[in-house]
């Protein structure tokens, strides 16, 4: 039996009940409901902070609120849009929310020096999805087409041009440097620079860059908008890759267990309802206001579903099963730990860490919450992942083995 195989096995038709019965453990004591009832704790609910981005991958964590999924547990949520990851990492830093939707690279990026101080304490609890960012061109690059490595390095090395990204060792600015390195591009041709996620329109507008790599919905919003077109997906360049996550700060980790658990309950409740498609289209039309991501819902649904308009008269592309991913049978909510270390490896591979980590697995061990995501997706009858395996990126053909970082960080 292959993987995906074992997952949906394992989770099946008992996913739905498994995800409503209450999760215990931990030193945050409550009076569970009775197992697989759905019905809340009693006694007053508990309240947590959760920040997001207004980016679609937000979804889960937005639907787990409207749906009931965090009430239900006994759970007051208040889900509070950030302003930058930057501004993300400092609420979570200081304790203003417990918990966000966040970069999966940013807990390593601030622990590595490169997006922070050194700090371990932020702690990823699970992945909320897979696939679904892009890098996005302005109009006037149009020649390079999709997915062309020879025609960018010949672009880009034309002449000076800045590139855009959203936080430094996060997701985006990775994907952008990993595709720049595949197309042999001399680094010093440009100039790579760091804006929000939803400020990535306006400024392209302006000419404050010329291509960014961001999540949706803002690379279809500049294909609408005529201002840029999509040349390349992060499903192409590596499909499955992990992208947001649920981050939470030391004091919530380790002080309220119990509620963290029925926290990633609910996501993951939530994320198993975003991959139903009969859902996606409504699903759009719930994160899309303003309250969310402040986006039309049309610009929202498209990628949501697969349907990708290119812009610059490309043909458009459609994806399946490697389009945004937030369940897809259990197989993305795991936390690996060799996606961790291949996110160290690139940052001294891509020349931005300020040295070599003294012991990555011991950094990586630290910061993703195996054992704590393990025993809710058990309770949830949810197949877990097996970590440490080796692991293709097709972009540039590339096998990665997390148990032989060196040969990735020597690798041209």
């Amino acid at each position: 039996m292959d993987r995906r195989s074992f997952l949906r096995a394992a989770g099946g038709t008992a996913v739905a009940a498994g995800l409503t019965a209450a999760c215990g453990g931990g030193n945050d004591k409550k009076t569970a409901a009775p197992a697989g009832s759905g019905a809340a704790p009693s006694g007053p609910k508990r309240k947590v902070k959760l920040g997001f981005i207004a980016l679609t991958d937000c979804a889960s964590i937005v639907m787990a609120q409207e749906l009931g999924y965090f009430a239900k547990r006994g759970l007051d949520v208040t889900v509070e849009k950030q302003q930058s990851w930057a501004t993300t990492r400092d609420a979570l830093l200081n304790g203003q929310i417990d918990g966000a939707h966040c970069l999966f690279g940013m807990p390593f990026s601030v622990a590595s020096g490169i997006g922070g101080d050194g700090s371990t304490a932020l702690k990823i609890a699970m992945v909320l999805n897979h696939n679904g960012q892009a890098i996005t061109l302005k109009k006037g690059l149009s020649s390079v087409g999709y997915g062309d490595l020879a025609k960018a390095k010949a672009a880009l090395e034309a002449k000076e041009n800045t590139l855009a990204m959203t936080f430094p060792g996060g997701t985006h600015d990775i994907w952008l440097r990993y595709w720049l390195r595949a197309a042999k591009v001399d680094p010093k041709a440009l100039k790579i620079i760091t804006i929000p996620p939803p400020q990535m329109v306006a400024n392209m507008k302006v000419d404050t860059m010329d291509g960014y790599c961001v999540g949706e919905p803002w690379n279809a919003v500049a294909v609408d908008q005529g201002i840029g077109f999509t040349h390349l997906t992060s499903q192409d360049l590596w499909r499955g890759h992990p992208e947001k996550a649920l981050v939470v700060n030391e004091a919530f980790a380790s002080g309220k267990r119990d509620t963290l658990k029925d926290v990633m309950a609910a996501v993951l409740e939530a994320s198993r309802w975003l991959d139903d498609p009969t859902n996606r289209k409504s699903a759009a039309a719930t994160i899309a206001q303003q309250q969310y991501v402040n986006a039309p819902a049309a610009q929202i649904e498209g990628r949501l579903t697969g349907r990708y308009q290119l812009g610059a008269g490309l043909p458009d592309k459609t994806y399946t099963s490697d389009m945004m991913r937030f369940f897809d049978d259990g197989q993305v909510n795991t936390p690996l730990k060799a996606h961790g270390l291949w996110f160290l490896a690139q940052y001294q591979r891509l020349g931005i860490a300020k040295g070599p980590v003294a012991d990555p697995a011991k950094l990586v061990d630290s910061i993703i919450l195996s054992d704590l995501y393990k025993e809710v997706a058990d309770a949830a009858k949810v197949g877990v992942v097996p970590d440490m395996q080796p692991f293709d990126v097709q972009l540039d053909a590339a096998r990665f083995d997390p148990n032989d970082l060196a040969k990735e960080v020597a690798r041209a």
